[in-house]
């Protein structure tokens, strides 16, 4: 019974997010190589044995394998799910298959094809965001701050009760939540907050102090805190509803956020303020989405419109095996007017494929411990 109960609060939401995102994903590849004619043998959601599937009129073969922890587009002619290119089974195709070959095309053509995946990632999230903000608006609160800690970080840089808090980082803040979001998401790293006083505009840069917090769910959390609070009564609560217009520039401004905050997240790590609890892996990943399930739909698709995000991110990153890796060898072909020898790109596979599965381990270890 208890194995029951994992498996429909953890495992399954799990499961469903990712899948969502992985399709998604993988169709970004898929439908932009066949808009460049390219022949397409492998559709998978997973790695691993196939446990069903099936042939379509294009010869793709559309399956779902036993490893749910990633999928693959494979075009023909390539050696592995990697897309790395077969020198001989390439020189086999007849005259009339060559030319629908990946490996074939001209370096943009390839180009597009391996940007289209994360970028598919984004307009997902995109879309998300933007369907949750037509329809059901946002809460609001004003950005007024009411106390001011003593000694605090604000009260140290200036900060008074009853100042206006107008952006934070070139963001503009609508309600008191933003200030909290904002802040949170800045620990040990400066920020410059614009406030109103008295209708005059002030300029203040402090740092938000790193602070162990613990969520509803019992996780500890690493946030940055400055000392301030409002007291907010039912009166101060508003719901705003932007029309489609300012709803674009809002959810386009909330993934320039993400982006921007994930960057700093990874950067920490080259700095050595990198918290290492707040990296997860799949067993994290997984907790969190049968944690966010309880909470309900809306919540757990928030969560893979964030999720779709950060992958969509995460596979730019120019490691080869990831699609920034295949991105960073096409445009040095590209400027080079000819392709890396097949023997560079091979040991640049293989160390690509050792930092992936290095990453995977660490971060599942890390998630256990």
């Amino acid at each position: 019974m208890d194995f029951i109960v994992w498996l429909a609060s953890y495992v399954l939401p799990f499961l469903a997010v990712l899948t969502v995102i992985i399709f998604v994903h993988e169709m970004g590849h898929y439908l932009v190589a066949r808009f460049n004619g390219i022949a397409i043998k492998t559709f998978s959601i997973g790695f691993g044995k196939e446990l069903l599937g099936f042939t379509d009129k294009h010869g793709t073969r559309w399956k779902i394998s036993m490893i749910p922890l990633g999928g693959y587009v494979q075009f023909l002619g390539d050696m592995n799910v990697a897309s790395v290119p077969d020198p001989k089974a390439i020189a086999q195709f007849s005259s009339e298959e060559a030319p629908r070959l990946f490996a074939n095309k001209s370096v943009w053509a390839r180009i597009s094809v391996v940007i289209a995946g994360p970028l598919a990632n984004v307009i997902f999230t995109f879309l998300i965001l933007y369907a949750l903000l037509l329809g059901y608006g946002k809460y609001t609160i004003p950005a007024i701050i009411d106390n001011v800690a003593p000694n605090g970080v604000a009260q140290m840089a200036g900060i008074e009760p009853k100042d206006e808090i107008i952006s934070i980082d070139g963001y503009d803040v609508r309600s008191f939540s933003d200030i909290q979001k904002l802040v949170s998401t800045s620990p040990d790293r400066p920020i410059e907050i614009v406030l109103k006083r008295e209708l005059e505009l002030k300029t203040i840069i402090l740092t938000p102090v790193s602070t162990q917090v613990t969520d509803r769910f019992g996780n500890s959390n690493r946030i940055g805190r400055i000392g301030i609070s409002r007291t907010t009564n039912p009166d101060d609560v508003t719901l705003f509803k932007p029309n489609m217009f300012e709803a674009v520039g809002m959810t386009v401004e909330e993934i320039t956020f993400i982006i921007d905050r994930t960057a700093a997240f990874l950067g920490d790590f080259f700095v050595g303020r990198g918290d290492l609890e707040q990296l997860g892996g799949p067993i994290k990943i997984a907790k969190v989405s049968g944690e966010v399930a309880t909470l309900g739909i809306l919540a757990l698709i928030n969560l893979a419109a964030l999720l779709s995000l950060n992958i969509g991110i995460f596979n730019l990153l120019p490691i080869p095996m990831l699609d920034g890796g295949h991105l960073l060898y096409y445009i040095i072909e590209a400027i080079r007017k000819k392709p890396l020898s097949m023997r560079i790109q091979e040991a640049g596979y293989k160390i690509g494929l050792f930092l992936v599965l290095s990453l995977m381990i660490f971060t599942v270890f890390n998630d256990l411990t």
